[in-house]
């Protein structure tokens, strides 16, 4: 796998890859020095559920103009079509940029050495939403129980990976925090995963925060891995109670990530140019006070 050389031809190629995936993202981008941003719409799942359609509204109305997705049920997003739901999103002014669907073990069919019709769907429906981006956000135990099968994985989401591309998208995958604590043959998950992955056909969508409960540390991650991390879940994080070792989200720049240098050296030296916005714990405020609030600190930042 020749990481540098691919890296190399990445980064020298992305406006050009942006501007043929989505008409006019390359403008898009352009206004923003320093990337898109967006927002996980996870970070407001309880409003979605209840309203998607006035939840999306005051998205918009925040500034917003990605988002990302994390709702997909029986070819559906959050209840609508894929047609009606790039309607509702057009006429918000909206663009999902990304969107998240676990890929699993029934998604690919051994006997046919090919992928399920459900999984063909969900690339299929991605593209109707115009998306760039189609992440699976995390990965059944069953699929990295034993070395062989986690390697055997790694190939298919190479293979989605050129699936994918076939629509004008690319692949990604989303950490939580198993990844970096747990190992195979004496390696943690995602280095073997970093290596087995080939970085033209699958992107790393980094979580900055998740990582924390798996023992690693942001700003380590990216330096290891230079020019991997094109889009960023952009996440803070703080002690989910006093004296606990386990952590939760919240509003960006106020918790142990240091967050602010993480997104200035995943920008720098990560090829980072798409920063989705998640957070999933609110500490007595409303989700989308907080979504509101992340997006001001941000834009603070200069992006």
């Amino acid at each position: 796998m020749k990481t540098s050389r691919r890296t190399f031809i990445k980064s020298g190629a992305a406006l050009l890859a942006a501007a043929a995936i989505m008409p006019g993202e390359a403008l898009a981008a352009k206004k923003r020095k320093k990337g898109i941003i967006g927002v996980q719409l996870y970070s407001v799942r309880d409003d979605m559920s209840k309203d998607p359609l006035g939840s999306l509204k005051k998205v918009a109305n925040m500034g917003y103009e990605y988002v990302e997705h994390a709702n997909y049920v029986d070819r559906k997003f959050y209840g609508y079509t894929p047609q009606e739901f790039r309607k509702v999103l057009d006429d918000l002014g909206l663009k999902m940029i990304s969107g998240h669907t676990v890929m699993g073990r029934q998604h690919w069919d051994e006997a046919r050495n090919d992928f399920s019709d459900s999984w063909k769907y969900t690339v299929d429906d991605a593209a109707v939403l115009g998306q760039r981006y189609v992440v699976s956000p995390s990965m059944d135990n069953s699929m990295r129980s034993k070395y062989d099968d986690f390697m055997h994985y790694m190939e298919i989401f190479n293979k989605c990976g050129e699936l994918c591309k076939k629509q004008g998208m690319k692949f990604g995958y989303h950490n939580h925090d198993f990844e970096f604590s747990e190992k195979l043959n004496n390696e943690k998950l995602f280095d073997i995963m970093m290596r087995a992955m080939d970085p033209d056909k699958v992107v790393v969508q980094l979580d900055m925060g998740n990582l924390y409960n798996g023992g690693a540390v942001a700003l380590d991650v990216v330096r290891q891995y230079p020019g991997r991390f094109e889009n960023l879940h952009v996440k803070d994080e703080i002690a989910a109670s006093e004296g606990s070792d386990k952590y939760e989200s919240t509003i960006i720049g106020k918790g142990i990530v240091n967050a602010r240098e993480v997104i200035d050296l995943a920008t720098k030296i990560g090829g980072t140019e798409v920063y989705i916005i998640e957070q999933e714990s609110y500490q007595g405020k409303t989700p989308m006070e907080c979504i509101e609030e992340d997006l001001k600190v941000m834009k603070s930042w200069g992006y």
